[in-house]
């Protein structure tokens, strides 16, 4: 009766996996998943395509878990906005294949987004799979970024990883919530339109959770839940291809969300910065990596104008109890010159907030 009742008063739950041909990853992770304790829950797996029989292994062995099947491979954009406009909840959690849960990781997440109509997205501690005591790159205790638009992690710094020791065990307003466990408000996800399925893969969840800070909403990071992400699951770091999806996308999240007077200043600095990265690629013999680049802000240039077309289109749909855009999450300083010139490697020593 007491279950009957919890589950009853819970807001509904739905923990929504995409995957393309990740069958291994659901033969590790998924388990732990469906030992979620959160009494008012869905587990849904969403499908892009798969060919190696991933989804024919969950429902032989999770029948309790959903599929919605995509008729081929839509990206991590596109595949979510598919498969969502299919799920009915009031909150949805985006979890990748390869994340290890633990069984009350949903409680504090939802009690602390219950506790504020004026949040709209959040994210738990994310730790390493393979070194438990580590930060994991992919969102770690948190996502900023700044001034000239480089994303950044309490936890990690460019490829700069930090051991947890409780340093960052303060639950906080931040800029975004990685897209490997992200938490967020169905009304909110149906009013900021989802992912921008121009952005394919990467950055998309820093693109949607910056759209909702200028609506006027809040993204969290909720310290009192940790999950475990093996990483890397769908490019490997080293993949030139993820290199021009980090480079487009980045210059492409700026043109979108920066106000346009600052803008125009922000984003030829970008392309400077990044001719100095695709200089140090070929001189460590990274030609591939290097022409990533090139192919990125050829990319940028040719859709400028088209892109400009979509500038935020709901900075007009502020929440009515909300109306100037929070500053947490931006640093005001420049993340390369603190790692590359001063040397910082830990978020608590950077300066300039």
């Amino acid at each position: 009766m007491n279950m009957l009742h919890e589950t009853a008063k819970a807001p509904k739950v739905a923990v929504v996996i995409l995957n393309w041909n990740g069958l291994k990853y659901l033969q590790t992770y998924l388990p732990s998943v469906t030992a979620s304790t959160y009494p008012n829950l869905e587990i849904v797996l969403g499908d892009n395509g798969s060919t190696d029989g991933s989804v024919e292994f969950v429902r032989a062995n999770f029948p309790m878990v959903k599929t919605v099947l995509n008729d081929q491979n839509y990206g991590f954009t596109g595949g979510y906005n598919k498969v969502l406009a299919q799920v009915q909840a009031d909150y949805f959690i985006l979890l990748n294949s390869d994340v290890e849960v633990v069984p009350n990781w949903i409680e504090p997440v939802i009690k602390l987004m219950e506790s504020d109509e004026l949040i709209a997205a959040a994210a738990p501690k994310i730790l390493s799979w393979q070194q438990k005591n580590k930060f994991e790159h992919a969102g770690a205790a948190g996502g900023f970024i700044d001034t000239f638009g480089y994303p950044f992690c309490r936890g990690r710094i460019f490829f700069e990883i930090e051991e947890d020791h409780g340093q960052y065990d303060q639950t906080i307003e931040v800029l975004w919530a990685s897209g490997a466990a992200l938490f967020i408000k169905q009304k909110y996800w149906g009013l900021s339109g989802g992912f921008d399925e121009r952005f394919f893969a990467h950055m998309e969840e820093i693109d949607l959770c910056w759209r909702l800070k200028n609506m006027g909403l809040k993204v969290m990071y909720c310290a009192e839940s940790t999950v475990y992400h093996f990483g890397g699951g769908t490019l490997d770091v080293e993949n030139p291809y993820k290199t021009y999806l980090n480079f487009r996308n980045n210059l492409l999240l700026l043109q979108k969300n920066l106000w346009l007077r600052k803008s125009v200043f922000i984003i030829p600095m970008r392309f400077l910065l990044d001719f100095v990265t695709l200089a140090r690629f070929l001189s460590e013999g990274k030609r591939k990596d290097a022409a990533a680049i090139s192919k990125a802000h050829r990319n940028f240039i040719r859709q400028l104008f088209t892109n400009s077309g979509q500038r935020q289109k709901v900075r007009s749909e502020r929440h009515a109890d909300y109306n100037l855009q929070s500053t947490a999450g931006f640093y005001k300083g420049s993340v390369v010159w603190a790692f590359f010139v001063r040397k910082v490697r830990r978020f608590s020593e950077l300066k300039g907030w």
